[in-house]
């Protein structure tokens, strides 16, 4: 099959990933990746890196391969090559690491190609040896991002740092953002990124996972002390999904560019799922120097937010369907029908435009539930922290939460702390070990035996367990 005939084929396997895969995953391992040869029964994929290529080997080959085989069941088998073209050739021992993670102001010699299909995001700092900064996408603009009442402080937070004058000490450093998935975190930090490498500073955006790999490689490389210059070098650090920070050794890095690059008056934003103290991944330093600067959160989607959201996707689904019109009614509608988060509505619009697209009939009520049927579910309780339990439980039995972590052993204390532990197994996905910690680094039999006592209790009396109802519908409300 020539390549004209095998591009179409390429393009809905690569839509059909992103819809799979969230946009998060499909921006952070497909962005680079291109087809290189299709003759049945093998299709030939290339990225630019070795890293990435044995990345995807490991994880996403058979996903791939399944999209393939639906266009074409000839197809058995996916070869992912490393690409040759805009490799540069190896310098030196010790001069590479100059090349090896470049801050973003500086531009790739060669850019990937756009899809005809979408925007692909620019790589803005060139690569070596697979070591480079995260790609910042074009479409995830701060004057493209909907601002409501949950997420105000971190816009506002953030244009601070867009708009602070080169040489100016921050106000906020670090600033530090957090918010379950899907609510816009990502958006804010690359927006602001690339507003900040517009006024001529030098920023770099990384996702956690982007750090530990360059970091891990330049001790292999023995280039670790050109991997620290490089990212001291900068002006503005962007630090994304740093929940995923782990092992000593990398977090110890982390720790000490986040007090070089603070010391030196260089602004550092990080984001996270969770806030710091949050973080048990973490260790104790790296989270006490993240919860020092400004802690944002970004709240649930509110209605209103949800409806400009819905508003903001169709005027770029216009774009491609000058055509396409949603009444007013239907938009309220679908904003009330989904609650969850962004990549959801953005999903529903691109429902509602294939229902226009394929079906030419009119967009009412009745067709907007029937295309957004699979997307809209039943709210999930949010999640619950330990610490929330702690005060609740020392609210309700009219205790302090120091009491709850102290190691008073009467029974008004004793009693409130084994309904905390009990609902903090029942209620989190902590494991034993780390419930104790969070109570005073108590032992994790002390826990076990705590959660078996209220256990063995709720049996037989109603009253306890009456209330321990109340305290869970409470938590999870």
């Amino acid at each position: 099959m020539d390549g004209a005939a095998a591009a179409p084929v390429w393009e809905r396997v690569q839509r059909r990933l992103r819809a799979e895969l969230g946009e998060d995953v499909y921006a952070s391992w497909f962005r680079c990746l291109e087809l290189a040869g299709f003759a049945p029964p093998v299709v030939t994929l290339s990225v630019p890196t070795k890293f990435l290529r044995n990345w995807i080997q490991q994880h996403y080959l058979e996903k791939i391969l399944a999209h393939f085989a639906r266009e074409n069941e000839a197809i058995a088998r996916i070869a992912v090559v490393v690409r040759v073209a805009g490799l540069r050739p190896a310098p030196p021992r010790g001069e590479r690491p100059a090349e090896a993670l470049r801050p973003a102001a500086e531009p790739a010699a060669q850019p990937a190609r756009a899809s005809e299909t979408a925007p692909r995001a620019e790589m803005h700092a060139p690569e070596s040896d697979g070591q480079m900064g995260s790609p910042l996408d074009k479409r995830l603009a701060l004057t493209s991002f909907q601002v409501g009442r949950s997420n105000i402080m971190a816009h506002a937070a953030a244009m601070q740092v867009v708009q602070a004058r080169a040489n100016e000490l921050p106000v906020f450093n670090p600033l530090f953002i957090h918010a379950a998935v899907g609510l816009g975190k990502t958006h804010l930090l690359q927006g602001a990124a690339q507003a900040v490498e517009a006024t001529g500073r030098r920023v770099l955006y990384l996702t956690a996972e982007r750090f530990m790999y360059g970091f891990v490689a330049s001790l292999k490389a023995q280039t670790a002390i050109a991997f620290k210059e490089t990212l001291r070098g900068i002006d503005v650090l962007v630090i994304d999904d740093a929940q995923f920070l782990a092992g000593p050794k990398v977090q110890q890095e982390f720790c000490h560019t986040l007090n070089a690059l603070i010391d030196a008056g260089k602004q550092v934003i990080v984001a996270a799922d969770r806030a710091p103290s949050d973080l048990e991944g973490l260790e104790e330093r790296v989270q006490s120097r993240l919860a020092g600067g400004l802690v944002v959160e970004i709240g649930a989607l509110d209605e209103a937010l949800r409806i400009k959201i819905l508003e903001s996707r169709i005027q770029v689904a216009k774009a491609h369907l000058p055509g396409f019109e949603v009444p007013p009614d239907v938009v309220a509608h679908v904003a009330r029908m989904i609650t969850t988060n962004g990549r959801d509505l953005e999903g529903a619009v691109n429902r509602l435009l294939a229902h226009a697209t394929l079906t030419g009939g009119a967009l009412d009520i009745a067709a907007a539930e029937e295309a957004i049927r699979d997307l809209v579910r039943h709210r999930e309780p949010r999640r619950v922290k330990i610490e929330d339990i702690q005060r609740l439980v020392a609210n309700h039995y009219n205790v302090t939460r120091a009491d709850i972590l102290s190691s008073r052993r009467t029974a008004t204390v004793v009693r409130p702390r084994q309904i905390a532990m009990f609902l903090a197994k029942s209620l989190t996905l902590r494991s034993l070990p780390e419930i104790g910690r969070r109570f005073g680094g108590r032992d994790h039999t002390t826990v076990l035996h705590a959660v078996r006592k209220i256990e063995g209790m709720l049996s037989t009396d109603q009253e306890l367990a009456g209330e321990i109802d109340h305290l869970k519908r409470m938590l999870q409300e």
